[in-house]
């Protein structure tokens, strides 16, 4: 092997949870769910990735048990039995090829839209009402909705436990409920939930402390963050280094085993073009393990995907060997390049990155 891969490749002790490599699958909406089940296809989807060398999954976003979690059709959740038993044959197929696999709990919070099935009469929930700065178009929640939803979490995460699930990610990133708390531009409360940016963290401080509290310890508890929302790209949580710090160690505080930092192209620095991304600062900041993520081995981000630039070549990973050589963060999340090559792993441990199939939107359109 390289030397510069030894990082990437080596085995990870995540708070006793032994991943065999650097390597997570990032989570990846999907919408092959009818009715909040996942298809007879999702358990050889995972299964591919964890045989093809991933030390960690990390599902697609699931909705939380909530009337209004739904934004996107053919999502999955947790509520039937069919979708239970899908998803524990999920995390059988993930287990047998040797990685741990963790479910991302999701809501959309505002990005909902009126006419949503199956209740179209559901309004988006926010914390103000408001989806962008200045513009309410949402329901603004209620404390006691506040309450429900912390309380929705926690049994869902639970629930996720007792599938056999090895942890929980909470998506408090890009703009969905938890994000648009954070976000004070649209998070305009003047209550214990809004304000200071302690309180702007409260509804996802209690979402963790209590399912920490409510699941054995070796059950992980992490949360997914970003600067950058779907909103406004170019909007942040803070632009102050004190600050950012402050909200990083109110998360650590309220019992965070793990920070995964989203940025839209990992190698970029978060006050600096060479400085440390958002993942380094939260590991810098709070010690805890830290997933960076973002445009790992492709040559353009995501939103290109959207704007119809969707073939991508593969890339080298200098950068990302280089960083992880640093130990500017722990883990790295790969999203689309795993989507095109189940085998995306293997391949650049074995040398054979020539080989590695490149993305393009068919992907996406289609479940391999």
């Amino acid at each position: 092997m390289n030397d510069s891969k030894n990082v990437l490749f080596s085995e990870y002790n995540l708070n006793g949870l032994k991943l065999k490599n650097r390597i997570v699958m990032a989570p990846m909406t999907r919408s092959f769910s009818p009715k909040g089940v996942p298809a007879d296809y999702a358990p050889t989807y995972y299964a591919k990735r964890a045989a093809g060398g991933v030390g960690l999954i990390i599902t697609e976003g699931v909705e939380v048990s909530h009337r209004a979690a739904s934004g996107y059709l053919d999502v999955p959740n947790l509520e039937s039995d069919e979708s239970k038993m899908m998803w524990e044959k999920v995390v059988s197929a993930v287990h047998k090829n040797g990685s741990p696999i963790f479910c991302q709990l999701w809501h959309v919070g505002g990005i909902r839209k009126l006419g949503m099935p199956p209740s179209p009469e559901i309004p988006g929930f926010t914390p103000s009402g408001c989806v962008k700065p200045g513009k309410k178009v949402a329901y603004e929640m209620t404390v006691e909705d506040i309450e429900e939803l912390i309380e929705i979490y926690v049994n869902d995460a639970k629930i996720c436990e007792e599938l056999g699930f090895d942890g929980v990610e909470i998506h408090g990133a890009h703009g969905y409920l938890i994000d648009q708390f954070f976000w004070d531009a649209i998070n305009t409360r003047t209550d214990q939930f809004g304000g200071s940016l302690e309180n702007r963290a409260r509804f996802a401080s209690r979402i963790i402390q209590e399912t920490q509290q409510r699941t054995s310890p070796e059950f992980q508890v992490g949360i997914r963050i970003s600067q950058w929302k779907q909103q406004d790209y170019e909007a942040k949580i803070t632009s102050d280094k004190d600050e950012l710090n402050l909200f990083l160690n109110i998360l650590k505080n309220a019992g965070a085993d793990f920070l995964h930092c989203s940025n839209r192209r990992f190698w970029e620095g978060e006050f600096s073009e060479d400085g440390l991304n958002l993942a380094g600062i939260a590991k810098k900041t709070t010690g805890l393990p830290s997933i960076s993520v973002g445009s790992v081995g492709v040559d353009k981000d995501f939103i290109k995907l959207y704007a119809g630039d969707h073939q991508t070549q593969t890339t080298d990973l200098v950068k990302l060997h280089q960083k992880l050589n640093k130990s500017e963060f722990d883990l790295i999340a790969v999203g689309r390049a795993l989507l095109s090559d189940p085998e995306w792993a293997n391949k650049v441990q074995n040398g054979q990155e020539k080989d590695i199939i490149p993305f393009d939107k068919s992907f996406v359109e289609n479940y391999v």
